[in-house]
């Protein structure tokens, strides 16, 4: 971590947006918690508006839930830590952005993650929740494996499961798939039992909807339902693969977050679920310390300008 030995006044927010919401904490200079905000997806690919909307609306909820006035939203230094902002086109759409921040360093939610699940360190780390990817950051260089979006990615995330849910209830509806505790509960979770009212309310639904029918899926898997068990072996014998693959890279330590990361782990294959840490610090708190970073490298006038700091870390 570096030191910022003369900017012990600076109040860091870190944001972390993804599919399902986005999280705002502020942080002192000693990295020292003060508030947060949270309220609705991030993700740029699946909408500009909504993304900072969602920015500035957490951003404001954590500067009320710290105690401070209003106008302090301008006097903040931002790491913000968006999903899609390995895509060029997305990162200069949100680069152009007029943000309220006194600064903003723009990176991925994959690169923040890493750096809060090792402290600001180099290590890698398998995000599994509403999507799923592989990311590692080694010696300045960083590798992404997966992480190309849903519906045709993202296999062991939450929305994959409930998509696979899905897939399966309709099969079982009609009489192609056999009965059993998933089919039952997912017809409760939906309050029906006619394929045609599944189609009408999941049909061109958001990674976020269907992400809520993974709930039955683990849980009827942690109750021993066979079809169940068998969606989470196939999601986490991907998500095993994927650690593999990123291990590969002399990686010091691997991590899992994600709100469905908990629950898979169990299901992993053995010599993955060894190797698996518990994150230090939250994504949130890795904004920070790529701002932090980003902020240091600007002043040692080692990387040019604030967009240069942030493509080598997005693009390499």
């Amino acid at each position: 971590m570096v030191a910022l030995r003369d900017s012990r006044d600076i109040l860091f927010i870190g944001v972390d947006g993804g599919g399902s919401k986005c999280r705002a904490s502020i942080f002192d200079a000693d990295n020292r918690l003060l508030g947060t905000g949270i309220s609705g997806p991030a993700n740029p690919l699946h909408g500009y508006a909504q993304t900072i909307d969602s920015i500035v609306r957490s951003a404001a909820l954590a500067v009320t839930d710290a105690g401070l006035p209003a106008e302090t939203l301008g006097e903040l230094v931002a790491g913000v830590g968006l999903a899609g902002l390995n895509m060029p086109r997305l990162y200069n759409e949100m680069n152009a952005w007029a943000h309220p921040f006194k600064q903003m360093f723009l990176t991925t939610d994959q690169h923040s993650a890493c750096l809060g699940a090792h402290r600001g360190g180099d290590g890698a780390v398998i995000i599994a929740g509403t999507g799923s990817v592989g990311y590692s950051w080694v010696n300045g260089r960083s590798e992404i494996i997966g992480g190309h979006g849903f519906p045709h990615g993202d296999k062991g995330s939450g929305a994959w499961l409930g998509m696979e849910a899905v897939k399966y209830l309709l099969m079982a509806m009609e009489g192609l798939a056999e009965d059993s505790m998933l089919k039952r509960e997912l017809e409760a979770a939906l309050d029906t039992s006619d394929p045609y009212d599944v189609i009408e309310m999941m049909a061109g639904k958001p990674s976020s909807q269907y992400a809520k029918l993974a709930v039955p899926v683990v849980e009827c898997a942690e109750a021993d339902c066979p079809v169940a068990a068998s969606i989470m072996r196939d999601g986490a014998a991907y998500i095993s693969d994927l650690a593999d693959k990123l291990m590969e890279g002399k990686s010091p330590r691997l991590a899992m977050i994600g709100g469905l990361a908990p629950r898979l782990k169990p299901w992993l294959k053995p010599h993955v679920a060894e190797q698996v840490s518990d994150p230090l610090d939250p994504p949130e708190l890795g904004c920070v310390y790529f701002a932090q970073h980003s902020l240091a490298a600007l002043g040692s006038g080692d990387s040019g300008s604030g967009d240069e700091v942030e493509a080598k870390a997005l693009f390499g």
